[in-house]
């Protein structure tokens, strides 16, 4: 096979490759289609890193266990850290300015043309897969006067990816992608081999971040509200997606008000129909929920979010049972400590994980976000005495 050949058969499998979490996959499976997947535990295994770009080192926290942190510097090779969990580094122009200039894209389905017409030329459009989830946020003030940001998120056992962005026009920015359906939709043969090109991974990931943290301090998640609202803003402005919204705000938004001017920007299109909030929050200790009622943006101080309704007004409240629970419970931590350490936030994390509330999907990954120093520790599947540490500008 020709390598024109193989590139061009390579890039229609992209369309396989978006069937992900550029829909929202989200942060936990539908509750029929994923029962056979039992969530499995491993708390008391670490990581095993052979490369270069992991820096092992141990030392003592508050508490009387002793943490290893691995000090990660992603590369444009991706890098296994663990099963279910990768890193990558991506430097240059992803074409994310052009996209908005154009005027942006309405559905996911818009997005994977855009990348077909004009990065990866000869893409076939693919299906797209959503699901249900349920996440938890946190912005708490520390004693040494940074901003810290805590997210939780929950879904079925899944394939995570750290991306490191670095645009040539934009904020330099960690995110987080559910890469799951990259992997569930692989057969043999070319699919097998189109998986094994990186920079198709990593430029697909760049378009699909749920979570993340940028240089200049500002942190934003996106979490889902079980609702039959759907969020579609039907104006003259450009459109944007839930993914795309977020990897806008972690490129050109440097704290809660630019986040929020810009949001207010553009047209909101709810990936798969799905009704979501974003939690933002910057280095000067602001946190806001962002909802959309009606299809109007409404903004809330709130320094915790789970999945219902913070708006005031008819849609209050409404949401999952447990979500309120959560909420409660980091709402009750922040009235007994009003400022917290990364290993406190990481503990009321960990409160709120899934494996406490006795169901079959997982706490996938949790962050503890600095917004003051750019650290990232990240904790996959729930066990907390193992982190892996980001740190921008390093």
């Amino acid at each position: 096979m020709s390598g024109k050949h193989f590139q061009k058969q390579s890039i229609r499998l992209f369309s396989v490759l978006l069937g992900f979490a550029i829909a929202l996959t989200g942060c936990s499976g539908g509750p029929d289609d994923f029962m056979g997947n039992v969530k499995t535990n491993n708390h008391t295994e670490s990581a095993t890193n052979t490369t270069a770009n992991v820096e092992n080192s141990s030392h003592t926290e508050n508490t009387p266990n002793t943490m290893e942190a691995n000090l990660i510097f992603p590369t444009s090779e991706i890098l296994q850290l663990e099963e279910g969990l990768s890193a990558v580094r991506y430097d240059g122009d992803y074409g994310f300015d052009s996209l908005l200039a154009q005027g942006g894209a309405s559905s996911d389905g818009e997005v994977i043309e855009y990348l077909a017409d004009n990065l990866l030329s000869g893409l076939d459009l693919g299906d797209l897969l959503g699901g249900i989830f349920g996440c938890s946020t946190i912005a708490v003030p520390s004693p040494e006067e940074d901003t810290l940001f805590g997210r939780n998120f929950d879904w079925e056992n899944c394939e995570a990816m750290v991306v490191e962005a670095h645009p040539e026009n934009g904020y330099a920015s960690l995110s987080t992608v559910n890469m799951d359906f990259i992997t569930q939709n692989v057969g043999g043969g070319i699919v097998g081999m189109a998986l094994n090109l990186d920079e198709v991974k990593t430029l697909a990931a760049l378009y699909a971040p749920l979570d993340g943290m940028n240089e200049a301090g500002l942190a934003v998640s996106v979490n889902m509200i079980q609702d039959s609202a759907v969020i579609e803003q039907n104006t003259e402005k450009p459109d944007i997606t839930t993914t795309t919204a977020i990897r806008l705000l972690l490129d050109r938004a440097g704290n809660v008000d630019e986040a929020l001017e810009l949001l207010g920007q553009y047209d909101l299109h709810g990936s798969m129909g799905m009704m979501v909030h974003f939690a933002i929050a910057d280095s000067t200790g602001r946190s806001v929920a962002v909802e959309y009622v009606d299809n109007e943006m409404v903004v809330t101080e709130t320094p915790v979010l789970t999945n219902f309704y913070l708006a005031e007004g008819e849609k209050y409240g409404i949401g999952t049972e447990q979500s309120h629970k959560r909420y409660d419970i980091l709402m009750s931590r922040l009235e007994q400590a009003p400022e917290m350490g990364m290993e406190d936030v990481r503990d009321a994390l960990d409160s709120v994980s899934k494996d406490n509330f006795g169901e079959f999907e997982s706490t996938e990954w949790s962050i503890v976000m600095n917004l003051s120093t750019g650290e990232a520790r990240y904790y996959h599947r729930e066990n907390y005495s193992q982190n892996y540490t980001f740190r921008l500008g390093t």
